[in-house]
């Protein structure tokens, strides 16, 4: 029989079937916390501590206080005890934070403590190879939120909006939507980032339209401008999107996944670029660098 995997909620690991939550907790009732997605590469966490970083950045904005004796280095070693509890070296991690158990009104002084939960498991987002074919995309009528509202700049439990956009997308038969900003430019995918190559350049939408500023996005900045391409934040149209000469995905989930179409409109000769591919390939040689995560067993 196989072992069940063991979560970890406020301090003590469950069997994932008996892994529970109140149905009082604000996390559930009103979307109310924070979240991290988290890989593991052949023992090796990739960019933990920057995901704990954001975690925090996140839970300032929404003023949700972590107990003091849970530092930034105590949450880290949470996450590996999950991994190690689980025997894992490959493994996708969700790290949770939620406002807490309150009542069934939604002020957040209701909560006294917030709900901690770490999952270490794998995530597969698509069937078939769309590393190697590319996946098919739509433009969603389902806007991101501005930055002055519910922005995606906070990693939030808040998904509705883009649940939406992913719904419409199953509907439409393709494999992924993209989002809108409020002006109509492009802002990201319903949980990756978004790249375009034009000329040789690389560019992605900036942070300011509401997009989320990923993890996994700043590290493929990096690596292109290493391998000597120029990369630029800036505004883009969907005729840009349209006519661009690669695009790509981005996201700690998805890596790096090349989009063959968008809207019916084909990008390009429908295959993958070779600035993406060689971007994929750098980025594999990347995860298993030691230097760039921490290690579960030391």
């Amino acid at each position: 029989m196989e072992k069940e995997l063991q979560v970890y909620v406020d301090g003590v690991f469950y069997q994932k079937s008996q892994a529970k939550i109140s149905v009082f907790d604000h996390g559930l009732l009103y979307g109310d916390g924070v979240f991290e997605g988290i890989r593991a590469y052949n023992g090796i966490v990739f960019k933990l501590k920057e995901h704990v970083d954001r975690l925090y950045r996140s839970t300032h904005m929404i003023m949700l206080d972590i107990p003091a004796v849970i530092s930034k280095e105590k949450m880290i070693e949470i996450v590996l005890e999950t991994l190690r509890k689980n025997n894992l070296r490959d493994s996708y991690i969700r790290l949770v934070v939620t406002r807490g158990v309150g009542d069934l009104g939604l002020n957040p002084k209701k909560c006294p403590k917030p709900t901690i939960i770490v999952i270490a498991d794998t995530i597969a987002l698509h069937k078939g190879d769309a590393k190697k074919d590319g996946v098919t995309a739509m433009l969603s009528w389902v806007k991101r939120d501005p930055v002055d509202a519910t922005s995606h700049e906070i990693k939030s439990l808040n998904y509705l909006n883009s649940i939406l956009a992913k719904i419409e997308a199953n509907i439409a038969g393709v494999d992924e939507a993209i989002c809108l900003d409020k002006n109509g430019f492009i802002c990201e995918g319903v949980a990756e980032n978004i790249f375009i190559v034009k000329n040789g350049k690389l560019f992605t939408p900036p942070s300011y339209t509401g997009a989320l500023p990923g993890i996994t996005a700043e590290e493929v900045m990096k690596l292109a401008k290493k391998l000597g391409y120029d990369v630029k934040e800036k505004n883009i149209t969907p005729y840009e999107l349209f006519n661009a000469g690669e695009v790509f995905f981005t996201g700690t989930a998805a890596e790096i996944i090349p989009v063959r179409e968008i809207n019916k409109r084909v990008i390009n000769s429908g295959k993958p670029g070779l600035i993406t591919k060689r971007l994929m390939e750098e980025f594999t040689k990347l995860v298993q660098d030691p230097s760039q995560g921490i290690l579960i067993y030391k």
